[in-house]
């Protein structure tokens, strides 16, 4: 198996299974950051020694026949605005360059209780404010895909670490497409919860206990190589954890198996009025089609004209 780009649910089932350990995984992620990171920039404040003590305690639990959970031996990075005991946490702004979380968030807590190795944290747009990520602690990141590009933001480093091989997944933040908008652009998965499923404790540095500033619109969710690792992750990091009393006291269910059969799908290559390229519209009809092909009632949406040109006009 290709260690640096199989999937999250791939490399816990293969450490699981004694077909790789979770040494050899770090290995082959540290690996691709090693060789790769300067130019694409993804990766900030690495705790290598850090992972390989956390790697090697997860294969000695393996050798006494003791499993932390579903993420066992997985490496893993975070987006640089989850509070981490011991690791910085900067958001890209200058006065937070030293800044030092006396303890885990919810979400990394989660992350490491479930067994996941965490290695680094990925870079951010300063403040999480912009939709490429660049700021003055740490720079600019590109798209691996292609250099001269961004890899959008705010999440971008995150994105980019994955798509990669620097990270099976990461954990971003959404409140205007910051975890959308660099999957999309660096060619991976990537989830928006539902408002108010993930806590948001400990998601953007309070010093001193400062009232927490970031309330509504604002998501945290996964980023990743599959649909399966999304709904994995997002399971483990979702529900009501105590610390943020946003929370409503819901149980996270397991995702539903759709069959196609059932399904009424209505789809649209374009919008009245608004002028869309021509691969997408392409690539829409072409899904459709495939979904009829399966089994759905597939039919044209009915949408009203918007005129968007003229009023931008």
């Amino acid at each position: 198996m290709d260690i640096a780009f199989s999937s999250t649910t791939e490399l816990a089932a293969a450490i699981r299974n004694r077909k790789i350990s979770a040494v050899e995984a770090l290995d082959a992620h540290l690996a691709q950051i090693d060789s790769h990171n300067d130019a694409i920039n993804a990766v900030i404040s690495l705790d290598r020694e850090g992972a390989y003590e956390r790697a090697k305690k997860a294969d000695a639990a393996l050798e006494r026949g003791e499993a932390a959970g579903p993420l066992h031996g997985v490496p893993f990075t975070l987006k640089d605005t989850h509070e981490t005991a011991g690791m910085k946490t900067t958001v890209g702004f200058p006065p937070f360059a030293d800044y030092v979380a006396q303890q885990d968030s919810p979400v990394v807590a989660r992350l490491k209780a479930a067994g996941g190795v965490l290695m680094a944290k990925t870079n951010v747009a300063t403040m999480l404010s912009d939709w490429q990520s660049n700021n003055p602690l740490f720079g600019r990141t590109s798209n691996p895909r292609n250099l001269e590009r961004t890899a959008g933001g705010s999440s971008g480093g995150a994105a980019a670490a994955v798509a990669g091989g620097m990270t099976p997944f990461d954990v971003g933040t959404d409140m205007q497409d910051s975890i959308r908008l660099p999957a999309a652009f660096c060619g991976v998965y990537g989830l928006k919860p539902t408002e108010h499923r993930v806590s948001l404790a400990g998601a953007f540095p309070n010093p001193g206990d400062a009232a927490r500033s970031v309330r509504l619109m604002s998501c945290l969710g996964p980023l990743a190589r599959g649909v399966d690792d999304l709904s994995l992750i997002y399971r483990i990091i979702a529900g009501p954890d105590g610390r943020d009393t946003d929370l409503p006291p819901v149980p996270v269910e397991t995702t539903p198996k759709l069959d196609l059969k059932t399904l009424r799908i209505a789809f649209a290559p374009s919008f009245p009025g608004v002028p869309v390229a021509g691969d997408i519209s392409v690539a829409v009809e072409n899904l459709a089609r495939q979904l009829q092909s399966a089994g759905a009632i597939v039919e044209p949406a009915k949408l009203p004209r918007l005129d968007l040109c003229d009023d931008l006009a």
